[in-house]
């Protein structure tokens, strides 16, 4: 680089010592010009002679020194400004043989600079450096072995080993520190060399040296070759080296501070009394004027606190430390402010404590620069809480005022994000933004109207009073979020605005002009004005979805017209589920860095990366030496949780721990033998013991005999309660829309690219009617049911790791099926999973099979096959599942409830005479009576269902105009439970009377009852629900297929028919995703 000092400009090279720039200025300072000269150097840049060269070759070659040193400082102004002088290249090195220390840093200077173009003629010299290198001044042999390091040349590095050799064990520390830079410069050109010389054994040894400096520069320079090498372990750091390093700091110049503190950051105290050590030590550097110095040693402290417990009278003392020297560095120029808030927003996601009390330092200057304030804005957000709220909007109101369009929007938005991080302040939050929409300023009205969304999504059902303000600006808007926003609004609050149609009409009639997101919002939100107000909007509805399909050329807007025309053709109580389903709450930080990624920078706070917010890796061209880092364990994060109740275990039975403790768990999970366990059926633990079971008993008569007479069976006063009204019934979708055929005829054919009928089906997939066996009726066998998948541990509890997840029986197997899904910047490797112990003896029967590396933002389905044979302990609840999951992150645990219905064997139905005598054999105290509501199924089509799931009827009986359904179920452990279940006809609500020897099984086997009826079907339809569902996939199904046919794609049409196939025996809900996947 180019550096003016004293009038003259020169080239400065960039020394290792500190990585401070050591330019030529020292050479024309007066003290190196020996009489002190007070002449400048400016002159030497304003000849512009022709014939210079051919006069600077006579004045080199002079016998006068002063006439030499002169010629060289023209040469070196020459080179300076970029004109090519190499033609000189032996008449400067000849003026190497002098005792003039100014002179020869000139003629270093300039073979540094054409040593590469000139390789031959720099050989010459070589013999020179080495003689310096034993010359008595330890300047000139500082001089010397640095300028050998920085001529990038093989020939001349082999000369230079016994030079650096001498200097390393150099009596000066100057030059030994020197020396020490010079090992990474030669590591640099040849790595070989250094390792074979044996040059860093004596780089470690410097650490031990007596003077700082020299630590510092040995220590700059192991950790520059351990960057590009990152497996060499260079720096083997050990309480020892340590120490060194902790004495060292207190003495050394601030940037040997800076290396030194770095180096200790890589370090991982043993326990919590040396990392409290070391923050002691440390804590000094927080009150040093650089602020390179005071991000380094926050950057220490911030690691080693994760090894302090938070009961630690130090760490609260060391949180107070941290928070002056940040607020600090806001007092600096703007770019050094700017570095300061990009790294305390990290600090402040891992640790909002540190300052929490300081937020008025984030307020913003009316002078500082728009990226300081939207720095400051973003951090603001952050320390938000119940105790500061009412000062921060003040202020946010205020910013909204300003004159920087970027910045009020950023401000409005801010406002939104405090209502729903902060919920005793969302009406306070919303009345701002009441009063901001107030002021007709274009800008504010679109970002309050975009804002006011998220909190209708975060506090449903609270502030839609504001609705009518709202739609008073409708006009106004002209961006497409904040009008895909108030389309959203309408759409979703359509039952309370009463002109909702006009409102929506209005933007229709530009519906070609306006931008993908509005128009995608718009499709829906008619859509569900048309669910809503079914007899009002067909005419929009029609029309909307005809714009979509027919007169776009968007892909994802027509595929979406498609469903829902289909969807509402086929089954709008299915299209009601689907469009109207109930939407999850927004979270309260969209913003915040995955916690993974967050350790990382701040394992790198004082680097680039902290202020990109992206890890090395990410930056770093060929990023072969970054090395990924982590923050040290948590101390007492292994702690066991207490133990729940074992309830009848013996009482000189320690109590088993809940979790097992993190340390143990690891080493489990790491030494797991994951072959499939044998299928033994486990006997019943004490603490699940349920007493005798005499099964044996006397003749059931009256139910194998006349079922109007039944001696030996109670009769019980049936339960009433009110009738409910279906959700989803078809009076509330209107006359002629409802779940019949003339809602075809009601909302216009579907459009002529998707067939309409099912007739075509067999044909396109050769007999697929019979397949699926559309047309059998309501007695189909069906399977159990599935629940959908739920999210078991969020990423940001598990480090980037999404585990979602459900249980299902298939042919007598139970199975947990997951879905991994990797939120992390990294890749995730070396799945493992283990359970607790656990009611019913729940257990892998093999490996997680993660069969290749989970990349981020990538999800793979994983089903794993369990068996019943593993170690038994009551649970609380009696189905509660502890799980804990291992990759090589780190180990996570959750916890997730399963459906009693998996252990119900498929050999559960007992004998009449057996149940009878097992019935009257069960004490009457443990009989528990239930009601199922809202059900519209004859008792037929209820046993039919039910046996699906394993739950069989053993006789049934009509008495008094109420079928009687005796059932019974058998669980994995050998209990059996039986069930009476009355049903009246026209009465949806059943009632239902469990016995069994283990009454605390009762109440989740009712459970199993109200969840298997999710394919409940009204009693009308001669279609089961489920049947129905799928026959509206079929039906795209078909129109997939038709565009498969055109286009040839037989082995499409073979791989989606074998889908459809297989997921239609194992999970229905699947379906959607196989079919848009294939088709898209």
């Amino acid at each position: 680089m180019f550096v003016m000092l004293d009038g003259f400009c020169v080239l400065a090279h960039c020394g290792r010592e500190g990585r401070r720039p050591t330019c030529t200025h020292s050479l024309f300072t007066s003290e190196n010009r020996g009489l002190g000269s007070k002449m400048t150097d400016s002159k030497y840049f304003t000849t512009t002679k022709k014939g210079e060269i051919f006069e600077l070759k006579a004045e080199l070659n002079s016998d006068k020194k002063e006439k030499k040193k002169e010629a060289v400082k023209k040469v070196i102004a020459s080179m300076t400004v970029g004109k090519d002088v190499s033609a000189l290249f032996p008449d400067v090195v000849n003026c190497m043989q002098t005792d003039n220390l100014e002179l020869k840093k000139l003629v270093y200077l300039y073979l540094m600079n054409y040593a590469k173009s000139q390789p031959d003629m720099a050989i010459m010299a070589v013999n020179t450096f080495v003689k310096d290198c034993e010359d008595p001044n330890p300047l000139i042999r500082a001089l010397a072995v640095r300028t050998m390091g920085c001529i990038r040349v093989d020939k001349i590095t082999e000369y230079l080993c016994e030079p650096l050799r001498k200097c390393l064990k150099d009596e000066d520390p100057y030059v030994r520190k020197t020396a020490a830079v010079c090992v990474a410069k030669l590591h640099d050109i040849n790595a070989q060399l250094v390792e074979d010389q044996g040059f860093l054994d004596t780089l470690k040894d410097l650490i031990s040296d007596s003077n700082p400096m020299v630590v510092a520069n040995a220590v700059a320079a192991l950790s520059e070759i351990a960057e590009s090498h990152p497996n060499s372990n260079l720096l083997d750091l050990n309480p020892q080296t340590i120490n060194k390093l902790l004495t060292a700091l207190n003495e050394c110049t601030e940037w040997g501070q800076i290396f030194i503190l770095d180096c200790l950051a890589n370090y991982t105290p043993r326990d919590d009394r040396e990392s409290q050590s070391i923050c002691e030590r440390v804590t000094p550097r927080l009150s040093h004027a650089n602020s390179a110095v005071v991000l380094s040693a926050v950057k220490v402290l911030m690691k080693f606190m994760e090894m302090l417990p938070k009961d630690l009278d130090y760490y609260g003392t060391l949180l107070k430390k941290l928070a002056p020297p940040l607020v600090t560095l806001l007092s600096a120029e703007p770019e050094l402010q700017y570095v300061a808030l990009r790294n305390i927003n990290l600090i402040v996601q891992k640790r909002p404590e540190i300052l929490k009390h300081e937020m008025k330092v984030f307020f913003v200057k009316y002078n500082d620069p728009i990226y300081v304030k939207l720095e400051k804005l973003d951090i603001m957000i952050r320390l938000a809480s119940q105790a500061n709220i009412a000062q921060v909007l003040a202020e946010l109101k205020e910013y909204a005022t300003e004159v920087d369009v970027d910045f009020v929007r950023k401000a409005v938005r801010a406002i939104g994000r405090c209502a729903i991080k902060v919920e005793q302040s969302a009406e306070r939050c919303v009345s701002t933004l009441l009063d901001l929409i107030q002021t007709k300023v274009n800008y504010v009205v679109q970002e309050a109207i975009v804002v006011i969304k998220d909190i209708f999504r975060k506090y449903p059902n609270k502030y839609e009073s504001v609705i009518a303000t709202l739609c008073e600006n409708l006009d106004s808007l002209d961006e497409p979020e904040a009008r895909a926003a108030m389309i959203w609004i309408v759409g979703e609050y359509a039952e309370r605005i009463d002109n909702a149609d006009e409102l929506l009409e209005s933007f229709l009639e530009g519906f070609h002009d306006e931008s993908t997101q509005v128009q995608l919002q718009l499709l829906t939100a008619i859509v569900k004005l048309f669910l809503k107000k079914p007899t009002e909007t067909q005419e929009l509805v029609q029309q909307v979805l005809s714009l979509a399909t027919q007169d776009s050329d968007n892909p994802d807007l027509r595929d979406r017209g498609y469903i829902y025309w289909r969807l509402l053709s086929t089954d709008p109580v299915a299209a009601k589920e689907v469009v109207l389903a109930e939407k999850p709450l927004i979270s309260e930080e969209t913003d915040l860095i995955e916690p993974t990624l967050l350790e990382e920078l701040i394992c790198h706070i004082g680097t680039l990366a902290s202020v990109y917010h992206k890890p090395p890796s990410a930056f770093v061209e060929g990023s072969r030496g970054v090395q990924h880092k982590r923050l040290p364990a948590r101390a007492g994060s292994g702690e066991s949780a207490e133990s729940p109740d074992v309830g009848q275990s013996g009482p000189t039975e320690a109590p088993p721990a809940v979790i097992p403790s993190q340390g143990d768990l690891l080493g489990d999970l790491l030494n797991l033998d994951l072959a499939p366990p044998t299928a033994t059926v486990p006997s019943v633990q004490p603490s699940m013991q349920m007493g005798a079971m005499d099964l044996l008993g006397g003749g059931l008569d009256s139910l194998m005999g006349d079922e109007s007479d039944t001696p030996g069976v109670s009769h019980r006063t049936e339960v009433q309660s009110p009738q409910p009204s279906s959700d989803y019934s078809e009076r509330e979708l209107g006359g002629d829309i409802g779940g019949s055929p003339s809602m075809g005829a009601g909302l216009g054919a579907a459009p002529a690219a998707m067939p309409a009928a099912l007739g075509s089906a067999p044909a396109v997939g050769g007999g697929l009617g019979d397949l699926f066996d559309l047309g059998g009726g309501v007695g189909m066998p069906t399977g159990a049911y599935v629940a959908p998948k739920t999210v078991w541990i969020p990423a940001m509890k598990a480090k980037g790791l999404e585990i979602s997840g459900t249980f299902a029986r298939r042919g007598g197997i139970i199975q947990m099926d997951l879905s991994l899904t990797n939120k992390a910047m990294s890749v995730m490797t070396d799945f493992a999973i283990q359970f607790n112990r656990n009611s019913f003896g729940l257990s892998p029967a093999g490996p997680l099979q993660v069969l290749t590396p989970l990349s981020p933002n990538q999800t793979i389905d994983v089903s794993l096959p369990l068996s019943t044979s593993g170690p038994v302990m009551k649970m609380e609840p009696l189905n509660n599942l502890q799980v804990a999951v291992k990759n090589n992150i780190d180990v996570f645990y959750f916890s997730c409830q399963y459906p009693l219905s998996l252990l119900f064997v498929e050999d559960g139905k007992m004998e009449r005479q057996v149940f009878l005598a097992t019935w009257k054999d069960i004490p009457n105290d443990n009989e528990a009576q239930f009601q199922i509501k809202d059900i519209h199924l004859n008792s037929d089509a209820a046993s039919n269902k039910l046996q699906g799931s394993n739950i069989f009827t053993i006789a049934k009986r009509t008495v008094e105009g109420q079928d009687m359904l005796y059932q019974s179920v058998k669980l994995t452990n050998g209990i059996w439970v039986l069930a009476e279940m009355r049903i009246q006809t026209g009465n949806p609500n059943y009632t239902l009377s469990i016995k069994c020897r283990a009454p605390e099984v009762s109440q989740f086997v009712f459970q199993c009852y109200e969840l298997l009826p999710n394919f409940w079907i009204c009693e009308g339809d001669s279609i089961p629900a489920e049947k129905r569902y799928f026959m509206t996939w079929l039906n795209l199904y078909v129109y997939v297929m038709f565009n498969f046919l055109l286009n040839h794609f037989d082995k499409e049409i073979r791989l989606l028919s074998s889908l459809m196939y297989k997921t239609t025996r194992q999970n229905t809900a699947d379906l959607t995703h196989i079919v848009m996947c294939v088709y898209s």
